[in-house]
């Protein structure tokens, strides 16, 4: 499992060439298949960028590795309710709580979704020790659907359809400030922020990111909007809906600290679909909004009159 992240830096002497062949010569801690999965999970940056492995690097260059370290840590089945919308011999569809983490990480050594799916199942085995099962994943204060691969097939499946971008995530968000338009897309490359290491933030050589939203109801200070992803970034819809002047509401690293509290952020997960892996039905899911996110709206609803 993750621990904390170390920095390694390196300088360029006088090698020349690809990034992962140069920074695989000058240093023993790791292999390049290694450093190439570093790279591109954004942990190596040149000259404080983050750039591709094929990226020529020269004499001089400041190459910095922030990586993770590992803990070893046994991951426990933990008896914990799970809101199941689907389930059958490949694939579980579940809807996951607000508050919830999806997998093992630092500070989150338990209680999370994974622990809770292996008391249930058996999972794939493709994502590693501590994220079996797990195809796409969304935040702890992000409440709603998730797809889980029981076996490596449907993982694959399931992986191949999240590349091709031919599943369905539709988010429910509730955001800060009135959208005039009545749909519109955000289309900004995303990457780790220079700036500060836990937030993402829009790079000119991020990773292609897309959001496509569309106007639910407008209130007074507020708007509810539906969010479909193109891409599944990380943070990618609070990053974009930040980026045009509409953060969510109640979101601790996007959004303004005057909000609405008393609930995490409200963005909420609501429909997903995608091709059966073994049968090729189209399968499609909703989950409704959770208690307090529908007694806040109720709430606007009345001191926050529609426009």
């Amino acid at each position: 499992m993750a621990g904390a992240t170390t920095e390694q830096q390196f300088t360029v002497t006088d090698q020349a060439g690809r990034l992962d062949k140069v920074l695989a010569g000058i240093q023993t801690i790791w292999t390049r298949s290694q450093l190439d999965k570093l790279i591109k999970t954004d942990q190596v940056t040149v000259n404080g960028q983050l750039v591709p492995s094929k990226t020529k690097v020269k004499t001089g260059d400041v190459i910095v590795v922030a990586a993770q370290t590992v803990q070893t840590t046994e991951l426990v089945p933990e008896n914990i309710p799970l809101d199941i919308v689907y389930e059958d011999d490949d694939v579980i569809v579940v809807n996951k709580p607000q508050g919830m983490v999806v997998h093992p990480a630092p500070g989150h050594p338990d209680q999370t979704l994974v622990n809770a799916l292996l008391y249930h199942s058996p999972l794939s085995t493709i994502n590693g020790e501590f994220r079996p099962g797990i195809v796409h994943r969304i935040d702890k204060d992000t409440s709603g659907l998730l797809m889980v691969a029981k076996n490596d097939h449907a993982h694959r499946s399931l992986a191949a359809q999240l590349k091709a971008k031919t599943n369905l995530r539709e988010y429910t968000a509730l955001v800060h400030g009135v959208i005039k338009e009545t749909t519109g897309t955000i289309n900004a490359p995303l990457g780790r922020s220079p700036k500060d290491r836990k937030k993402q933030a829009i790079v000119s050589d991020g990773r292609p990111a897309v959001t496509h939203f569309k106007v639910l109801k407008r209130y007074q200070h507020y708007t509810l909007i539906a969010c479909r992803l193109e891409t599944g970034r990380t943070h990618q819809i609070r990053v974009h809906l930040q980026s045009i002047g509409h953060p969510l509401v109640g979101d601790p690293l996007y959004g303004p600290k005057k909000t609405i509290k008393g609930h995490g952020q409200f963005l909420h997960a609501r429909l997903l679909g995608f091709k059966h892996p073994v049968t090729g039905e189209r399968l499609t899911f909703e989950a409704p909004l959770p208690p307090i996110f529908k007694a806040t709206l109720a709430k606007l609803d009345k001191t926050d009159l529609n426009h």
